[in-house]
């Protein structure tokens, strides 16, 4: 949105112009509308909301300090080198300085407040820049804030599914999930087997998958300065996946198999997980659970965000190619082992990941007929999927042989025609792209 258009037709310049000065206003309205409607239904429900939260980064009680740190340096990746470390040195030292603080307080001790009036700062001196500089770096910006508040947002989501899914569909799952071989079983009994170091590598990869999207996303930016901001980039995925995905968690409630079957339970779990699995004597039903644990499992955003950073490295050297290829194996694994998610959860989360990404990438190709069908495809696959886990999980119980072939089957579907569509011609093909002319990668 802040590139420049054709000038060969004043017209259409002016159309673009004017679009271009349009679209960024409505966004920042519906982005406000949302976060206040949002604080107005955390404070009815006693919980604390984006802009309480944000207000508590300013005043030495930060939330979260990886995601106001990632902000800042998605940032300072669109400013030049000098104002990118004067920016993230200040960002420390006023870290060390809040710390300080709050230790001879007795108050409670968190970094993020640092990173959090750096950006500011960043802002305020950016705004008075002019021209392509100004652009570029409020464009960088514009992440980095984005990336924070719907990170405070979220956090008030998993409120959200608590408060509108006081019965989970678990039961329902764990049936589904039988056509697939109880995946979140047999991993979770492997990594019991294998002792603390696998456990603990897969924990530091999981937690730590937002840093892998920093490095991807860095790595896609790095540029930004000098060339033309790319069309698209894994941030733009990352942040569609995490405004649509958690629409599921209201839509079918899930709490996961340590949860709703193991010793995370609180006392209402059914079973033993990894180690019993649950006998299956009775008709399955929505189930009663707690008012802490979120319903947070369906679909599998893990799975999503994960997968879009595998897709989002196939065109990067070879390095960050296999990092992001085991990234995306490390959570699959981690996600099941930990008890976090059924495998049905990871279907789904892997089809909403690649139908965001068809209806985002190469957005200079247009809605083309291919790009129609795919996402068409992928979201009814994705519809039919979570129908047939509520609506068919004891059938695909009975006969798991051909209820799981259908799963993969239509996992497999998607994935044959992502590939073929955004992957599978292997000629460079020149395409126009922020005024100038590119060549898409190989697959």
């Amino acid at each position: 949105m802040l590139v420049d258009h054709e000038v060969n037709d004043p017209g259409s310049s002016v159309r673009g112009g004017v679009g271009s000065r349009l679209l960024p206003i409505a966004g920042s309205i519906a982005a406000l509308v949302l976060l206040i409607a949002t604080q107005v239904w955390a404070s009815t429900h006693e919980t604390m909301g984006p802009l309480r939260s944000l207000l508590a980064d300013y005043l030495l009680n930060p939330q979260s300090a990886f995601v106001s740190w990632a902000g800042l340096g998605l940032a300072c990746v669109g400013v030049p080198a000098r104002l990118r470390i004067t920016s993230l040195t200040a960002a420390a030292v006023l870290d060390l300085l809040a710390l300080s603080v709050q230790a001879l307080c007795g108050w409670h001790v968190s970094i993020g407040t640092g990173p959090t009036l750096a950006l500011t700062g960043l802002v305020v001196t950016v705004s008075q820049w002019q021209g392509q500089p100004r652009r570029t770096a409020l464009h960088a910006i514009a992440f980095g804030v984005l990336l924070i508040m719907a990170s405070k947002v979220a956090d008030t989501w998993l409120m959200v599914s608590i408060v509108n899914g006081p019965r989970v569909l678990d039961q329902y799952v764990q049936l589904a999930d039988r056509a697939l071989g109880e995946p979140a079983w047999l991993v979770g009994r492997a990594l019991d087997g294998l002792g603390p170091i696998p456990s603990n590598v897969l924990h530091v990869v999981y937690i730590q998958l937002p840093v892998a999207a920093m490095a991807v996303a860095v790595w896609q930016l790095r540029t930004v300065t000098t060339e033309p901001w790319p069309r698209h980039s894994l941030l733009r995925t990352f942040l569609v996946l995490g405004v649509i995905g958690p629409l599921g968690y209201v839509l079918f409630p899930v709490v996961g198999p340590v949860f709703a079957y193991g010793p995370l339970g609180h006392g209402l779990q059914l079973s033993d997980w990894p180690h019993t699995l649950p006998t299956w004597n009775f008709a399955p039903r929505p189930m009663l659970f707690d008012t802490v644990t979120a319903r947070n499992c369906m679909p599998s955003m893990h799975t999503a965000w994960a997968t879009a950073l595998f897709i989002h490295t196939r065109a990067a050297p070879r390095w960050l190619r296999w990092a992001g290829a085991i990234w995306l194996v490390c959570t699959l694994l981690a996600t099941l082992g930990f008890g976090y998610h059924y495998g049905c959860d990871l279907v789904a989360g892997a089809v909403l990941c690649m139908t965001v990404e068809s209806a985002l990438r190469d957005p200079e190709r247009g809605w083309d007929r291919g790009r129609v069908f795919l996402v068409s495809l992928g979201a009814a696959v994705l519809a039919g999927l979570l129908l047939s886990y509520r609506f068919l999980a004891t059938t695909m119980a009975e006969y798991p042989l051909p209820a799981g072939f259908a799963v993969l089957g239509a996992l497999a579907a998607v994935t044959f025609v992502f590939y073929g569509t955004w992957f599978g011609h292997r000629t460079a093909t020149p395409t126009r792209q922020s005024g100038q002319l590119a060549r898409k990668p190989k697959g």
